[in-house]
Order: C-alpha cells, then structure tokens, then sequence
C-alpha cells in the first residue's frame, strides 16, 4: 500500500475516533502540592467528566432580548448644556425602555430631569422638567402610556458630580428614569 493511500485512509478513520478520559486520582488524594485533600469538590464535578462547552445557540428574538434588557440597565440620558432635546445617541437606550414599557404596561417608571449648577434655581427646576418631559414626550411616541410615566425634576439639587469642572457639569446634566 502507498503512503499517500494510507495516510488518506488516517485522516478518514482519526475524526471517527473517541477519546475517553478518567481520574486516577479521587478527592480524598493527594493534590499538586503534594498534600492530602479531604474536600469533596472536584474540577470537573459528575464525577470526573467535564460538562458544559459549548452553549445553546440564541434565536434573534431572543438576542435582541438580551440587548434590550443590558441596554435598560443605562438609565441616564445626558443632555448638552441648556438643552432639553432627546439627542439621537440616547435612541438605543430609550428603545429598550419603551419596548419594556410597552410589553409590561403595569410597569410604572420615573422619570427625573436634573440640570447642573449654572443659572438661577428657578431657571434649573424649569430645564429639569423640560428634560424629563422630553423624554416622556419620546417614550409616549413609541406607544408607551403616560399612565405609566410620572416626571419630577430636581434642577440642580442632586449632583453626581462636584466637581465644577465641563465633566463635572456634563454629568449632572441628566434625566434618569426610575422603576
């Protein structure tokens, strides 16, 4: 028989075959180290085959599941400086929250508007509640009921950040919405 015939006939039986593995070793052995482990847990638990590898494949509905509830744990939208429109960044976020709104409509949520500390705080407590309405205004849009929003705006009474630095002021100027 030639070399390239066997070697083909190889490389056909090879993928056929099984390879099977057992521990020589129970828990109560010797680990490593050398010393006696009286421990019951074992690397590969049912005893001594390792299960798990490869994971269930996720249909598309359920990935954009999946995304839309890692996208509801952002619950801040930023706004720019003295501006109250929803900006289209936030578009993904928002989605998310109104999908959920929409398929859970016993579910209330909050919806707080924030500014940071510049300007009067009359001034402030009016641009927070633009804010949060603005954002109630986008979640209505995508069929979300205002029964199941309330606004509130804090203005400039709840910074994240103190810093009085452009980031600082960047950060506190928010809506947030609360379930």
């Amino acid at each position: 028989m030639d070399l390239n015939k066997l070697f083909k006939a190889m490389m056909v039986a090879v993928p056929l075959m099984a390879l099977g593995a057992c521990s020589s070793t129970s828990d109560s052995e010797t680990d490593a180290s050398g010393s006696t482990s009286g421990s019951s847990s074992s690397q590969y638990g049912n005893g001594g085959i390792e299960t798990g590898g490869a994971g269930a494949v996720l249909s598309p509905a359920e990935q954009q599941r999946l995304k839309e509830q890692e996208l509801r744990r952002q619950n801040i939208i930023y706004f720019d400086f003295d501006r109250s429109e929803v900006q289209t960044e936030n578009a993904e976020i928002l989605l998310a929250h109104g999908n959920y709104l929409v398929e859970n409509p016993n579910v209330r949520v909050l919806i707080e508007g924030h500014a940071d500390e510049r300007g009067t705080p009359e001034y402030n407590i009016a641009l927070g509640e633009r804010r949060a309405k603005a954002i109630a205004k986008y979640l209505q849009g995508m069929g979300v009921q205002p029964s199941q929003m309330s606004v509130v705006s804090y203005g400039e009474e709840k910074p994240l950040d103190f810093s009085r630095s452009d980031s600082g002021f960047a950060k506190n100027r928010r809506g947030v919405l609360v379930y």
